[in-house]
């Protein structure tokens, strides 16, 4: 009986390691009788749009490879032609992301983003409540521009850095001598150990040692997020790969998650402390995700719902950078005091006054230490260097070129050219980043010695950027996944099975439009905490629009708090692999995340929904069927 028992064992664990090659094979056969069944275009885009979803929710192959399904399944059943599914994973959101990637490139080949970072901390203090804040806004600014998951690998060694200084100095007030301080463990661990007479021993390594190092790797196998804590190997660091955010080929080291745990209850000198330690590292996630909903290249999804939109409704001139900025940016800014405050009383309580005064006399030690240790990084960076000029320049011209494309308001500077419609956000971003590959790193008539070099080659004319330190950035599996997405979306129109979808939603009609949305919104931000978030938000896309159309709704009313809502995947380590970087620290629980994410999940929909049924009305005439919508209907009905 043992034997047979430990057999069956045997075979049960074979089978779970196999689980995903058993999925990739049943799914698209078990499936097979429909298009089998009722051959026609509908059946044959619906059987690939669900072995797509099915792949891309439950990654049994990576995202990038389930993007790939369409090109050839399209053909093989006669939806689409080769040459026309070929087509669609190309874009002009591809070269858009492009010319972004060189700016973010160069952003952190000279460390602009960590200046910007410690200056802001720099400016909010060392009370906890500022502190929080004070990081919330650097991490919001930085995600606008750079992905949600670059982002938070930037700020948190800085946060940690701060967060020591706080627990050293506390373990040194409340006069912990060296025996019963905790000894260092071992060559890969942070020991927080304080010497007899209350000083602070060698934070710079303990902090050298805890933070996390980004590795640029530009693999072929780098395609899925993986967050490995066992089989870590002798440095006790585990490893995170990630594709949610827009520059994914990213490895990135991190501390052990077990060793971090084990000393979590002896870490801190106080519950207080812990308690900072968890607010802090929540804040941080957060706020990189409430950066990338602001701007258009600011996360994956918002250049998937631009370019299928963009797509699907060509006659459509309503988004751009400027309008979805202007929409945006108050959500962002409620969302960010609206998270503050609650992860302020979750965590700090309601004590304002004590946790937020600017007043030099309501300082404590520790916390002048902890300002000191902030000046001190910032004093490493030395003085503003010549490229860290012509990256703040390029970054600044960006943004202005991308307002005045199509302001609306006033005539862009696209009506100084003769032919209309040939020049969008793309172009800027482009040129832009172009120009980044030829300017030279150093500046001219300098010499060799200036400090403006000290990571330029030998080369005097090297540029601002390699073509290797923009490899290292590209995200090809995302811009594959984008692709996908088109295809996906290409097929459904060509087949009729977006208006087959519409005819079936009928029976919602008698919804206002507003409880439309906030159920597209509930529903999107219950899948994204397990699936991927430009997956899902691709999978969801084609079926809300034709949803608009049969219900005579503006597509935008459904279609923008959707995407958005699709990156509120912040309550479990597995959302996001910011939250997985944050949570890699050891010093939130998942019971601390679960609690303090639904809060933010609730503020995320609620302040959507708030926006697209005031200030969103009157910026895109949501009370109107539009007559670009109206044109789509028909065509594609016909």
């Amino acid at each position: 009986m043992r034997l047979e028992a430990t057999a069956r064992m045997d075979v049960f664990k074979k089978l779970w390691m196999a689980r995903k090659l058993i999925l990739v094979v049943f799914i698209p056969l078990s499936l097979l009788p429909l298009p089998l069944i009722h051959p026609t275009s509908e059946a044959c885009c619906a059987y690939v749009l669900m072995v797509t979803a099915v792949y891309w929710v439950s990654e049994a192959v990576p995202l990038g490879a389930a993007a790939l399904v369409p090109a050839f399944l399209y053909p093989l059943f006669g939806v689409l032609k080769s040459s026309e599914v070929a087509a669609e994973y190309c874009k002009d959101t591809t070269l858009l992301l492009m010319g972004v990637i060189c700016l973010a490139a160069s952003i952190e080949k000279w460390n602009l983003h960590k200046r910007i970072a410690l200056r802001m901390v720099m400016i909010a203090g060392a009370k906890p409540g500022m502190l929080v804040l004070g990081f919330m806004c650097c991490t919001v600014f930085l995600s606008m521009w750079l992905s949600n998951t670059s982002t938070t690998a930037m700020v948190m060694p800085i946060a940690e850095a701060v967060l020591q200084q706080l627990i050293c100095t506390g373990l040194a007030d409340g006069h912990v001598d060296s025996e019963t301080a905790e000894a260092p463990e071992d060559d890969s661990g942070t020991s927080g150990a304080v010497t007899t007479g209350g000083a602070v021993s060698d934070k710079e390594e303990n902090f050298d040692k805890n933070q996390l190092e980004l590795l640029y790797r530009n693999d072929s196998d780098c395609t899925k997020q993986e967050l490995s804590t066992g089989d870590e190997g002798a440095n006790g660091l585990g490893l995170i790969r990630h594709t949610n955010g827009h520059l994914p080929q990213v490895a990135i080291e991190i501390p052990n998650v077990k060793r971090v745990r084990t000393r979590r209850d002896s870490q801190y000198p106080t519950k207080r402390d812990h308690m900072i330690c968890k607010c802090l590292s929540l804040s941080i996630t957060y706020a990189a995700t409430i950066g990338g909903l602001i701007t258009i290249t600011g996360t994956s999804t918002n250049l998937i719902f631009a370019e299928q939109f963009n797509t699907r409704y060509p006659d459509a001139k309503v988004i751009n950078f400027g309008t979805w900025f202007i929409f945006s940016f108050p959500i962002a800014i409620i969302m960010l005091v609206l998270t503050w405050l609650w992860l302020h009383f979750l965590f700090l309580g309601c004590n304002f006054r004590e946790t937020c005064s600017w007043s030099k006399k309501r300082k404590t030690r520790r916390e002048m230490l902890s300002e000191m240790r902030i000046q001190e990084e910032y004093a490493k960076l030395g003085p503003i260097s010549y490229p860290e000029v012509v990256t703040a320049v390029f970054f600044i011209l960006m943004t202005l070129l991308w307002f005045t494309r199509e302001p609306g308001f006033v005539p862009g500077w696209t009506s100084l050219f003769e032919k209309k419609g040939y020049r969008t956000d793309a172009t800027v971003s482009v040129l832009l980043g172009f120009l980044l590959f030829l300017i030279p790193a150093r500046r001219p008539f300098s010499s060799s010695s200036s400090s403006s070099c000290r990571n330029t080659e030998s080369d005097p004319l090297a540029p601002m950027i390699t073509w290797k330190d923009f490899q290292k950035l590209m995200p090809w599996e995302i811009v594959i996944l984008v692709g996908g997405g088109y295809a996906l979306a290409a097929g459904c129109k060509v087949s009729g099975l977006s208006v087959w979808i519409g005819r079936q939603l009928e029976p919602m009609s008698g919804l206002p439009p507003w409880a439309v949305t906030l159920l597209a919104c509930l529903l999107v931000s219950a899948v994204t905490e397990f699936a991927s978030n430009p997956a899902t938000l691709t999978v969801f896309l084609p079926i809300l629009s034709a949803l608009s159309e049969t219900l005579q709704i503006n597509p935008l009313h459904t279609l923008i708090p959707s995407t958005m809502c699709v990156s509120f995947g912040v309550m479990l380590p597995v959302g996001n692999p910011p939250n997985a970087i944050v949570f890699s620290y050891g010093h939130v629980k998942i019971s601390d995340m679960v609690k303090a994410g639904f809060g933010v999940n609730l503020i995320g929909v609620a302040v959507v929904m708030l926006a697209i049924t005031t200030w969103g009305v009157p910026l895109f005439d949501l009370n109107e069927f539009p007559a670009w919508a109206v044109a789509r209907n028909i065509t594609g009905s016909l």
